[in-house]
């Protein structure tokens, strides 16, 4: 117990109250990096070699290859790590990633990736100035000052991933959702012109990517993959799954409905429009009611504080002046 209470009496002195804390969690950083190796370099399991030889297709040279490539992933090793163990969790993950834009097969390893660099890195960096200001200060920091330091930068450098994807993510939605309406006008316009409905996604693709880009890349997949052999049906469904917002689950019911049923393509455009048109400009109308409400607080902030200085001002002065005078 004396050598614990001396170690921690060193620590407090060279380090301030919260030494014996920042020991600690310098200690079980070095134990992680420590045990990362071994982990890294441990053997795979027999079943897992069966697992990956019946997936991929071997070359003669005895390579592995997957999806057609020759390169090996560099982050395939640390799959284990960079991503989801539950298949529903990975399969969100995926589907998260893929509305925000992001297609690679390694999306998922590289956000995971990103949030552990980053988490780590920024509470290093911030562990680190901490110790140098303590020490060029020559005061202890109080426990605020060190959770401010070091727990901060470490939160920031973790979520900022989270919220870089949440905010792609809504941006590509309010893209898509503003350029839709003006999608389904020019598809209805390609369809009575004589177009089939591959042609007509395929010119609206071209035609909306100056304005919608990210609208035209969805749209682009679906003409990829309908020329690929895909089923149709199948493909607008996985557009609406990817994309995620209720107007083009609509769309696609009403396609694949019009499809199942021999109606008129063109007819079932042209009402789904006017629908979409009319949706827009509630939308617009909605947005507009809201703004007086948005500058109630405004107005009471910077309107109402200087009438009261200008109404009440001048009485405020002239009794303070009459009774300075009395």
């Amino acid at each position: 117990m004396d050598f614990l209470n001396n170690i921690q009496a060193f620590l407090v002195e060279k380090l301030g109250p919260a030494g014996p804390l920042l020991a600690v969690g310098a200690l079980g950083f070095l134990l992680v990096l420590l045990t990362l190796p071994a982990i890294l370099k441990a053997k795979p399991e027999p079943f897992d070699k069966l697992k990956n030889q019946t997936r991929g297709a071997t070359t003669p040279q005895g390579q592995t290859l997957r999806n057609g490539s020759k390169k090996v992933d560099k982050l395939e090793k640390f799959a284990g790590f960079l991503e989801p163990q539950s298949a529903e969790e990975l399969s969100a993950s995926r589907l998260k990633m893929l509305r925000a834009g992001y297609r690679s097969k390694d999306a998922v390893r590289i956000f995971h990736f990103a949030q552990l660099v980053l988490g780590i890195g920024l509470l290093s960096v911030g562990t680190i100035y901490a110790l140098v200001l303590s020490h060029t200060s020559g005061t202890s920091l109080t426990m605020q000052q060190m959770v401010m330091y070091t727990v901060l930068p470490g939160a920031v450098g973790y979520y900022g991933p989270r919220w870089w994807v949440e905010r792609r993510l809504q941006e590509r939605q309010t893209q898509i959702t503003q350029g839709f309406p003006d999608a389904l006008d020019m598809m209805l316009v390609c369809v009575e012109a004589g177009q089939s409905l591959d042609q007509t996604i395929s010119r609206v693709a071209r035609e909306s990517r100056a304005g919608y880009p990210a609208l035209a890349d969805e749209l682009e997949m679906v003409s990829h993959e309908v020329k690929a052999g895909k089923e149709r049906v199948q493909v607008l469904k996985d557009m609406a799954e990817r994309v995620g917002l209720p107007d083009v689950t609509s769309f696609v019911t009403t396609l694949i409905q019009s499809a199942t049923f021999g109606t008129s393509i063109a007819e079932a455009l042209r009402v789904y429009s006017s629908e979409m048109r009319d949706k827009r400009v509630m939308r617009a109308e909605e947005q507009a009611n809201k703004l007086p409400t948005k500058l109630t607080l405004g107005t009471m902030m910077f309107t109402v504080p200087p009438l009261m200085i200008i109404l009440v001002g001048p009485s405020v002065y002239g009794i303070a002046t009459s009774m300075g005078g009395g």
